[in-house]
């Protein structure tokens, strides 16, 4: 199980931390040769390199050809993509404070970067006859929540997306899934700026504060760790979900209501 993706080339893109970087670590534990896209490097994406099991490629996937200048880079054969690349800023103003600029940046980021390094990278897989594509959404793809409005409508619409793509081209051997976390142990939840500190500012609140609150809203009590998308999405990539094709999972610890 441990090399069930040796010999593999797997893209992932936002891989310098949280769920990226752990979504290349497992992929290269699988056996992967990564090739991780970010716009700077971090001290365990550093290590991750190092070890000879990933290149890192510095880009920003919001500028033009950047998404066919990774493809190129990462070589002719591609044989897994985890489209992870996202932003979460928090909207304490509602939607009102949201500018037509903000709306644009997180669209381009949570959906178009997607759109365009599928673009780039699908054709090595249609020549292949296989591949897997797993694009990394959100609950709020279903759970709309005015206080992340444009994260949530880009999520939704890549949900859709995914969908669509599997079902032209899953005939011809490419496996199209997303996952959809709930909150997860990292810096965009937890980190300096992230959705617990801007939210505690415009609630009166400390960030352990609004950090509980959302724990204490899912059946597990606490939040996804990095490593749990991780191994999900692995799965997805590996033989062993083979017939899981159009499919949106969910990894959340019952924050979205069953009931």
């Amino acid at each position: 199980m441990a090399v069930e993706l040796q010999d593999r080339t797997a893209v992932v893109t936002g891989a310098s931390k949280g769920i990226g970087l752990a979504v290349a670590e497992a992929l290269a534990t699988a056996g992967a040769q990564v090739v991780a896209a970010a716009r700077t490097s971090t001290p365990g994406l550093d290590a991750l390199v190092k070890s000879g099991a990933a290149r890192w490629i510095p880009l920003d996937l919001t500028e033009p050809d950047s998404a066919e200048r990774l493809a190129a880079e990462a070589g002719l054969r591609i044989d897994v993509l985890v489209n992870n690349v996202g932003a979460a800023p928090a909207r304490p103003g509602g939607f009102l404070a949201v500018s037509d600029a903000e709306w644009r940046r997180t669209l381009d980021l949570n959906l178009f970067a997607t759109v365009a390094v599928t673009r780039a990278v699908l054709p090595r897989m249609l020549e292949e006859g296989r591949g897997s594509i797993v694009n990394i959404a959100s609950v709020n793809a279903e759970l709309p929540d005015p206080m992340v409005i444009d994260y949530g409508a880009a999520k939704a619409a890549l949900v859709n997306f995914s969908k669509a793509l599997s079902k032209e081209f899953g005939p011809r051997g490419v496996r199209v899934n997303s996952v959809s976390p709930g909150p997860v142990e990292t810096e965009l939840w937890l980190g300096g700026g992230g959705v617990a500190d801007t939210v505690s500012s415009a609630a009166g609140l400390s960030p352990e504060d609004v950090v509980a609150r959302a724990a204490a809203a899912t059946v597990s009590g606490r939040f996804s760790r990095a490593s749990e998308i991780a191994d999900l999405v692995v799965f997805l990539a590996g033989d062993r979900a083979a017939n899981i094709v159009g499919s949106d999972i969910r990894i959340d610890g019952g924050f979205v209501p069953t009931w």
